[in-house]
């Protein structure tokens, strides 16, 4: 649907899209005064969920920053002028690079930066600071399907296909995913076909399901496994579809030979009558797709396990044909653009690698520096973390639209980390846990203040326009890297202030990357365009590329055009419940939060949903450990314990708790997670810690 803008001094409206997650549901904003108010840019697509009928809520937070904070002597943070504010980091920056060189800086972004924001620190980092330090939180999202979808496809893209496909589907399978709470609106794609949801949870999303296989946390690796090994031996596999379009199905194949059906229900819990099930269903519909979530993907096994189902899809002849497919349901609102532009440790613009020469010098050629300048890859999020304060780590590191004092694993272990920084600053717009610890914090702009563009998890681009001009006082973050570049000696026209100049330079070095979006305009997008990339510049002829919505239709990205199946083995999980022990934990989202909850906790509706950090347990498990129903309890790790109020879920597996991950001080879900890391993604183990669950005894 498309919306006029409109601006008069009391009243403006304008077509945009939701302030949180990947599926970027289509919004108008209308001001009258100063309310603002949310709408669905077309009711006939549906409504939207909780989190964006109140979105609106955070731009009155009560406690919105609205001018930089210093902390002064007394160890207090004071209001001071963004001069002050600026020529403070600027020289502490300074002089940290002088007596500890160029990585003695670190960067930490977000999946939640629109894609100008994500690209002009990725420069920002490596020419105004000449730092390998930096890495963003979406590391700690899909970074293990990313690598897994690399591997396989020659490319990443987190649907290679419309989500509106989903809605002609007969059969989906879910692999660690929760929509129904994490990202309601898709669900009105996936009410006509049958659900197949593996989890070890009776989640939301479960509840629909036609079949719901509810594995031993860490174990989806042998289920997927063995979901291969059974579209085989039951004569399932799409033979014409493997020869024709795929490589290494014979390697991948030995692997999973051991995976007999009665092998993994040992391993995993699930009945080999249900994976027979599971996988006829999909080898049987006519339109089917697999799609990984979280659950999945947050191990220290996450790129095999995303890599496993990617074989089983692929037995079964799903991608690259419209009408089935394998996709991973990206969690941050723009955790696709985010990873394609820079903020990650190893990547630059366009989804290059920083390793490639000729990567190099297309990127350099466009920043207008020498390649040689540039650094090389830095440290994948967990690592950058952990090595912050510490001998030959960064002394300093500048935080933009992040939270990992809660967000990050070991989280008690972080924040030591944090607090061990000579220099701590923090660009958002409301205090978050990460924010309060700083030394400087820089006020930015909300998502109905600014413009500019994110892609969603279908890869396409779209517009964020403004509503309403931000507080006095406040910048946007491209004025705060120019501000900085500025003072570090840089060109004031090389770090520009306006997003559609930004977003121009992004274009240009883009193009002929794997994420190319070089013939994507803001004028074609605000023509009501949809482009999904790549999308390359016009041709010889002039004629504009019409984008790709399907992907892989006619050959995948690797110069053979073929798919590659991925030789997997099973490991177990980094640990295992033991007598002191005794339970998994488990984290994730509920249906009223987002992320670290540092914008829905100020949302009054949503913090009434869900006010407190609390602990699913099956009743069982309660009485074996002396728990009642809505007292307070301490789940306990090696690394920390968190406290929270329980409640008794009859459907969760006896040896199984569940913690959200968005509440903040004793609530903190990742005080009780650990370290292990994926070795190829860098995903930490946030889906599973062994614990033990006790009542909560008041310290007297």
């Amino acid at each position: 649907m498309s919306v006029e803008l409109t601006d008069t001094a009391d009243t403006a409206e304008a077509a945009t899209h939701c302030a949180y997650c990947a599926l970027q549901c289509a919004t108008v904003l209308r001001r009258e005064g100063a309310e603002v108010t949310v709408r669905p840019a077309d009711p006939a697509e549906g409504g939207l969920c909780r989190k964006g009928w109140t979105a609106p809520e955070v731009l009155r937070a009560p406690d919105r920053l609205r001018t930089p904070l210093l902390r002064g002597a007394d160890g207090r943070l004071a209001p001071t002028d963004w001069d002050t504010a600026l020529d403070f980091v600027a020289d502490r920056l300074r002089a940290l690079r002088a007596e500890h060189g160029a990585d003695a800086v670190a960067v930490f972004g977000s999946g939640g930066l629109t894609n100008e924001k994500a690209y002009q620190l990725g420069k920002f980092a490596r020419v105004a600071l000449g730092t390998s330090r930096i890495d963003y939180n979406g590391r700690f999202c899909m970074s293990s399907a990313a690598a897994a979808g690399n591997a396989a496809f020659g490319l990443d893209r987190g649907l290679p296909f419309p989500t509106a496909d989903l809605g002609r589907a007969d059969v989906i399978m879910l692999a660690g995913a929760n929509p129904a709470e994490t990202m309601p609106p898709l669900m009105r794609h996936l009410t006509r076909a049958d659900l197949i949801v593996i989890d070890p949870r009776r989640t939301r999303t479960a509840e629909l399901a036609a079949l719901h296989l509810q594995p031993v946390p860490g174990t989806d690796l042998a289920l997927a496994l063995g979901l291969f090994h059974l579209a085989v031996t039951e004569n399932l596999l799409d033979k014409s579809y493997v020869d024709r379009r795929t490589s290494g199905f014979d390697e991948a194949w030995q692997r999973a030979l051991p995976w007999w059906p009665e092998r993994v229900e040992a391993i995993t819990g699930v009945p080999v009558a249900d994976m027979r099930r599971a996988v006829t269903m999909l080898a049987e519909a006519g339109r089917r797709y697999v799609l990984t979530g979280r659950g999945a993907e947050q191990h220290s096994k996450g790129t095999d396990t995303v890599a496993a189902f990617v074989n089983l899809s692929l037995a079964l002849g799903l991608p690259g044909r419209e009408g089935s497919g394998y996709g991973c349901l990206t969690g941050q609102g723009n955790g696709q653009g985010g990873r394609e532009h820079g903020q990650k440790a190893d990547q630059l613009p366009g989804y290059r690698m920083i390793t490639d020469p000729a990567a190099r010098a297309h990127v350099a050629g466009v920043w207008g520096v020498d390649p040689d300048t540039l650094p090389g890859p830095g440290l994948d999020a967990y690592r950058l973390l952990d090595s912050l304060g510490t001998p030959g780590g960064p002394k300093a590191m500048l935080v933009f639209g992040s939270n990992p004092a809660v967000s990050a694993p070991r989280a008690g272990h972080i924040g030591d980390r944090l607090a061990a920084l000579d220099l701590l600053v923090v660009a958002d717009f409301v205090p978050s846990e990460t924010a309060v610890m700083a030394d400087v914090v820089l006020p930015v702009t909300q998502w109905a203040e600014e413009e500019g563009t994110l892609t969603n998890m279908e890869g396409r681009v779209l517009r964020r326009r403004p509503v309403l001009a931000p507080p006095p006082g406040v910048r946007t973050d491209l004025e705060v890297l120019h501000g900085l570049a500025v003072r570090l000696g840089q060109d004031p026209a090389r770090f520009p202030t306006a997003p559609r100049t930004v977003f121009e330079e992004l274009r240009r070095a883009s193009a002929g990357g794997r994420a190319d979006y070089a013939g994507v305009s803001y004028e074609r997008l605000d023509a009501g365009e949809e482009l999904h990339w790549p999308c390359p510049a016009p041709d010889a002829s002039g004629a504009a590329h019409p984008g790709t919505p399907r992907m892989f239709l006619d050959r995948f990205a690797h110069p053979d055009g073929r798919a590659r199946f991925a030789a997997v083995e099973y490991r177990e999980s980094a640990e295992a419940p033991d007598d002191a022990l005794p339970l998994y934990a488990t984290t994730g989202r509920v249906l009223a939060h987002y992320q670290s909850g540092a914008q829905t906790r100020r949302v009054p509706e949503l913090a009434a949903a869900a006010p407190e950090a609390f602990v699913e347990v099956h009743p069982d498990t309660a009485r074996r450990h002396g728990l009642v129903e809505g007292a307070l309890a301490r789940v306990v790790s090696v690394r920390g314990a968190v406290v929270a109020r329980v409640r008794c879920a009859p459907d969760l597996r006896t040896d199984t708790v569940f913690l959200p991950f968005h509440f903040p001080g004793a609530g903190r879900a990742n005080l009780v997670t650990g370290s292990a890391r994926d070795p190829v993604s860098g995903m930490p183990e946030f889906k599973l810690a062994a614990v033990r669950v006790e009542p909560w005894q008041e310290a007297s």
